[in-house]
């Protein structure tokens, strides 16, 4: 028996959400913030024993932000959770088929357990009377409810419906805009109440493991301390008679110290004092001193530190002497034996639900740890922003969180692939690494050089680095995008994805003259070879990408380095040919051919000397001369605004404001205090970035910030 599958509506930041999990390790992945730890508070809403008090003490915060300011009046929250591969033991069955028996060969091996926070029978009456299209009644009767008094907490098994889907949400709950209410629900589809006495909690061992903050507090504390509840769980093992001969000790411990001289004569100079200050009448009647040193078992045991030596050192100190990573290590350790103790007992299943475990633990560890904790007869689910064990985590056991606004969604990048493309994305995650899962937006590109530049341009051009922006870029070191790319899609991870290659057109008349040199006759087969597959490159990505809205090419017409100078950046071309070439004459005629502005020579040139270096070597050196001047060409430009879908006033005002503080330094005449006073206008929402546009129209009308506003408007 496992968890196949979890759904969650209006409950928190999840406004309609399913994740679907695996036997074995899952991984839940997404930035602060994405709702992590409330679908875990969700499970355990269900499946935990120490949270299911809450389950009934839900309250209008844990409804979907969507549902603000009363919105929230008269809809459910439902959380569900799917098992897959029940057996046929009374016990669990009976949660799923209450009342009806079990048959045999008959017994329920896939089922729901849900949890409904609904209005009560009273106002779904009220509800299911209405008219259809009684808006006036529906607001008259939602106006006055209140999670107090009008709502419910209700449990049911054996459903089969798809919470998640509009149209099964609207025959459960309602159409609140048709006004349109059931008066009964179908319990074959939508599940039986569950008795409060039955509770899956109680026939299953399931462990959480809460994100690691602060573990020398945790260990403090008698409550949370992992240590005190392993030797709390085996003290109940332990017959009494084993701990009376350590009582008795205690016991002549105690009195022992009560009967010294000093606490005698102390007991006697206390009592004569107050018998001085106040008389007999109004004196203690007794008054003794009294050793505490416990003698239960539970006391005792709440005395026993835990002392460690990190790797390598001889000294052995308390938790608090430890290392942020080394306290974290130890708390997590001593956890997953409290797991093990619990999933000792006879349960039907085993969860270990584990929150964020990288924090402060070294990298390797942290990829350790997600290999080693994988017991064969347990669910385990991990949550993380952790690269080094998304890495390492299969990617059909991956669901990833996206933050929307006032919502988040659930990606599943393997729902519909088959083994092979699933094997295909598995090497590849595993050679370059998987911060692609956790961007807002992704860039494909080809080769070292745009790995190396672009990155640089954009935050020497615009100010903002691609990671601000929220854009990861990737280099796939080939044109094999296709692997990578199926990954963004619909169906799978809805982000947007961008592929930068090379169109390889021509740069020079490739017709082969009978006068042409050997050498020149085997380059220009060698250009309309390259311009072929350019242009069958593109057919082939045409076609991939059809019908894909998370998907866009866009093709330098050349080369990056050819359309690099095209744009007008050959000044900075020209500034590394002294670290390319060391003979005068040669450094003269490159300078001429970069700055010719014929594609045919400088194509060539700038070609050659990023082939005599290396290309990454190449775009190293060039990357020195970077600056707030160069222009970014406009299909790498046309790339970064897809990627990333929108751009906000934030953002749009930091850039506009680092163009104006640039060309200020560059021209101390030009008077942007017009500018500048719109853009604040802009941040503060009273001016448009149509009216900010205008304004700099007039005082830098060719700088490029005037193209990009034009691109994003």
């Amino acid at each position: 028996m496992y968890i196949s599958k979890v759904s969650l509506v209006n409950y928190r930041n999840f406004a309609n959400a399913n994740f679907n999990f695996k036997k074995g390790i899952n991984t839940i992945i997404g930035e602060n913030g994405a709702g992590k730890t409330n679908v875990f508070k969700a499970i355990r809403l269900l499946l935990e024993d120490a949270s299911m008090q809450y389950a009934y003490k839900l309250n209008e915060g844990d409804f979907n932000r969507n549902l603000d300011k009363g919105l929230w009046k008269g809809h459910w929250i439902i959380i569900s959770i799917e098992f897959d591969e029940l057996n046929n033991e009374e016990a669990i069955q009976s949660l799923f088929i209450h009342g009806s028996g079990i048959a045999e060969d008959d017994f329920v091996k896939k089922a729901s357990y849900n949890l409904f926070f609904r209005p009560k029978a009273d106002v779904r009456q009220k509800l299911s009377e209405l008219a259809e299209g009684n808006t006036e009644g529906l607001q008259a009767l939602l106006k006055d409810l209140t999670i107090q008094d009008n709502y419910e907490t209700f449990f049911t098994g054996k459903s089969t419906a798809d919470f998640t889907d509009p149209l099964t949400y609207r025959e459960l709950v309602g159409d609140f805009k048709k006004v349109i209410f059931p008066s009964t629900i179908d319990t074959s589809k939508f599940g039986s109440k569950i008795p409060h006495q039955l509770s899956i909690s109680k026939e299953v061992s399931f462990t959480f493991i809460q994100a690691l903050r602060d573990v020398v507090s945790d260990f403090h504390n008698n409550r949370t301390n992992p240590l005190l509840t392993l030797l709390k769980n085996k003290s109940g093992e332990i017959k009494e008679v084993d701990y009376k001969p350590i009582s008795d000790l205690v016991k002549d411990l105690n009195e022992k110290i009560e009967a010294l001289t000093d606490v005698q004569n102390i007991r006697t100079d206390i009592k004569s004092t107050i018998q001085d200050a106040v008389g007999l009448t109004y004196s203690p009647s007794s008054l003794s001193i009294k050793s505490s040193v416990p003698d239960e078992a539970e006391k005792l045991l709440q005395s026993l530190k835990l002392f460690i030596g990190e790797p390598g050192e001889l000294y052995e100190g308390g938790i608090h002497e430890l290392s942020l990573g080394g306290a974290n290590l130890i708390f997590l350790t001593l956890k997953l034996l409290e797991f093990k103790y619990r999933k000792s007992e006879n349960t039907f299943a085993n969860f270990l639900i584990i929150e964020e475990p990288e924090a402060h633990i070294h990298n390797h560890i942290q990829k350790t740890l997600f290999d080693k904790l994988n017991y064969s007869d347990t669910q385990i689910i991990y949550s993380t922003h952790s690269t080094q064990i998304s890495e390492v985590s299969n990617v059909e056991n991956i669901n990833i969180l996206a933050k929307k606004l006032n919502h988040a969604e659930v990606y599943q990048p393997a729902n519909g692939l088959g083994p092979e493309k699933i094997n295909q994305i598995e090497r590849y995650l595993d050679a370059v690494r998987t911060n692609l899962l956790f961007a807002k937006g992704v860039i494909l590109v080809e080769g070292d050089a745009e790995e190396i530049l672009i990155p640089l341009m954009v935050k020497r051009v615009w100010g903002v680095s691609l990671d601000e922006l929220g854009i990861s870029l990737i280099n796939i070191r080939s044109t094999g995008f296709e692997n990578v790319a199926q990954l963004f899609h619909i169906d799978r991870i809805r982000r947007r994805c961008a592929i930068l290659t090379d169109l390889d057109d021509a740069i020079c008349d490739t017709t082969v003259n009978e006068d042409d040199s050997e050498g020149l006759k085997k380059y220009k087969r060698r250009v309309e070879s390259s311009k072929k597959n350019g242009l069958e490159r593109k057919i082939n990505l045409d076609t991939f990408e059809a019908g894909n809205t998370f998907l866009k090419t866009f093709y330098a017409h050349y080369t990056f380095e050819v359309d690099f100078i095209t744009a007008g950046n050959a000044w900075e071309v020209v500034k590394v040919i002294g670290n390319v070439y060391t003979d005068q004459t040669t450094k003269n005629l490159a300078k001429i051919e970069l700055e010719s502005g014929d594609v045919s020579k400088y194509g060539k040139r700038v070609l050659t000397m990023a082939k005599q270096e290396g290309k990454g070597w190449f775009a190293i050196m060039l990357g020195k001369h970077i600056s707030y001047k160069t222009i970014i060409p406009d299909y790498i430009m046309d790339a970064i605004l897809f990627a990333k879908e929108t751009y906000s006033v934030e953002i749009m005002s930091d850039i506009v404001d680092y163009r104006i503080r640039k060309n200020n330094i560059e021209n101390t005449t030009l008077d942007f205090s017009i500018c500048k006073a719109e853009l604040l206008k802009y941040r503060e929402g009273k001016a448009t970035l149509d009216d900010v546009m205008i304004n700099l129209d007039l005082v830098i009308p060719d700088d490029q910030i005037m193209d990009l506003i034009d691109k994003i408007k």
